[in-house]
């Protein structure tokens, strides 16, 4: 570990935690941050739950912000509420996008249709960004077996003179179903009807056996990521 965690720079920390573990990771990003600082943030997807169980073990406390999009299957919110329970997050925020940006950009709805970038950008982007103000660094759950641009991401980077934290950065598809497994995680509820990853709903379709599982995100649009997670670099 980086001797003065607090004037540590981003490749300091990404150096040292390197080999670490998420717990590891996770309790790193802790000791730099402090509770009042650190988020976590989820889509309480597929995978998420083992992230959340990883980082309930280290500090269940830790702030978790989820962005409440407007278009988030019911089975999400619920699973929301069943993993606050099961796994006893304390902090946990409901994040939305502003009612005027929604008036003022999409007063019928159907942006994502048309625009999907412009959709994500006021239901997604501009949201967050508002309610990471207040932290110094954050913690995601984007992993490199997921291809994209997500194959280079490094453990820790800074983006927006913030600290950002991928305790999953070098795990594999195997560690993700472990952690199922061994905690006993309940699945996202739309897993068992071929959703391999769920964003929003009208631009989240199944996946096909043999697909890459983030190909029923945004499918025939050459789209890859909503806007919140710059690429590596």
């Amino acid at each position: 570990m980086p001797s003065s965690p607090a004037a540590a720079r981003p490749e300091d920390w990404d150096r040292a935690l390197q080999t670490a573990s998420p717990a590891e990771v996770i309790a790193a990003a802790l000791e730099v941050a402090g509770r009042e600082q650190l988020a976590l943030v989820s889509s309480f997807g597929t995978e998420s739950a083992a992230l959340l169980k990883v980082m309930a073990d280290v500090d269940p406390a830790i702030p978790v912000l989820f962005l409440d999009t407007g278009w988030m299957f019911d089975e999400t919110l619920a699973y929301r509420d069943e993993l606050i329970r099961t796994l006893g997050l304390r902090d946990v925020r409901t994040v939305r996008p502003a009612s005027a940006s929604l008036a003022a950009h999409d007063p019928d709805a159907d942006r994502w249709s048309s625009d999907p970038d412009t959709c994500c950008r006021i239901r997604k982007v501009e949201p967050l960004a508002q309610a990471l103000a207040p932290f110094c660094a954050w913690i995601n759950g984007r992993k490199r077996f997921q291809g994209g641009s997500r194959a280079a991401i490094p453990v820790v980077e800074q983006e927006d003179g913030r600290l950002k934290f991928n305790p999953f950065a070098n795990v594999t598809s195997d560690d993700i179903q472990l952690i199922y497994a061994s905690a006993d995680l309940p699945p996202h509820p739309l897993v068992a009807s071929g959703f391999a990853s769920v964003g929003c709903m009208p631009c989240t379709s199944r996946t096909l056996p043999g697909e890459d599982p983030r190909a029923g995100r945004w499918r025939g649009r050459g789209k890859t990521e909503c806007g919140i997670h710059k690429p590596a670099g």
